[in-house]
């Protein structure tokens, strides 16, 4: 079953808060309301994953983005929504 939106959850663990999660939440969070992706995207956000030697990390549908930025999970999102 095909879900309406692409669930995108991004760890806001300690070592993923350090290396950048929470402005890359942010920037995701205000580019799914607004621009292409608006009500394509629903963003949750996780305790920690356990890979912390990864970090930032998110998960697009069923692919781990890892030592990611917000660029990077826009083109997997992209990717998947094509």
């Amino acid at each position: 079953m095909r879900h309406k939106r692409e669930l995108v959850f991004v760890c806001t663990g300690s070592d993923c808060k350090k290396a950048g999660a929470k402005g890359m939440k942010k920037k995701l969070k205000e580019d799914f309301k607004s621009g292409p992706l608006k009500g394509k995207c629903k963003l949750i956000q996780t305790k920690c994953m356990d890979m912390c030697k990864s970090a930032p990390v998110v998960i697009v549908g069923d692919h781990f983005c890892k030592k990611t930025d917000a660029d990077r999970v826009f083109a997997q999102i992209k990717k998947r929504l094509d």
